[in-house]
């Protein structure tokens, strides 16, 4: 009996050193990449921001629309569905090929395509050379919309949410329309509104 009992004792003082050898190994193995992972983030923060998924530019911040903001022919609205838009002060040759551009890309868009509309917003009312009766032609009224667009480059297109949010652009010399595609898919995709 006396045998055993010393064996014993021998053999727990080495299972609790074993035992707090595991746990403090585990503990570092769960902690460790947790407290690696806040550190590089905090270290180096650019580095999660630099790269997105989309083609277009992000608007940053986003520029927010009301309803006096622009003033739409007809019977069209921003609110609910999304909207392709090109804004330029006059519409000349760039502006036709910019038109026929969003047109393109609204008829690739295939079964999605009731979901985007399209819109040519111009600071003199002029209208494209190609007459387009599915084209709406608005005009902005407000100056802080105005001045908010004025920001980014002249006769860019616009993609505008559900909600009346200018939040991509892209610049129309060189656009390339599979590139918008992409980013008009994946927005569809996961956009529940609109």
């Amino acid at each position: 009996m006396r045998l055993n009992s010393v064996s014993l004792r021998s053999f727990d003082s080495r299972t609790v050193m074993t035992v707090k050898k595991e746990f403090w190994a585990l503990l570092g193995l769960f902690i460790l990449p947790i407290a690696l992972g806040t550190l590089f983030f905090y270290l180096n923060p650019s580095y999660f921001t630099k790269s997105t998924v989309n083609y277009g530019e992000l608007v940053r911040p986003v520029i927010a629309t009301d309803d006096s903001d622009i003033e739409i022919e007809g019977d069209a609205s921003l609110d609910g569905i999304w909207t392709i838009v090109y804004v330029a002060s006059s519409c000349d040759s760039v502006c036709d090929k910019a038109v026929a551009d969003i047109k393109t890309i609204r008829t690739l868009i295939n079964m999605d395509m009731r979901r985007i509309q399209r819109m040519l917003i111009t600071k003199d009312g002029s209208s494209p050379k190609i007459i387009d009766e599915s084209l709406i032609k608005a005009k902005i009224t407000s100056e802080r919309l105005t001045e908010n667009l004025s920001k980014f480059p002249e006769n860019a297109i616009y993609l505008i949410d559900p909600i009346g949010n200018f939040m991509l652009y892209y610049k129309p010399q060189g656009i390339n329309i599979k590139f918008v595609l992409k980013d008009l898919k994946r927005l569809l995709k996961y956009s529940r509104i609109g």
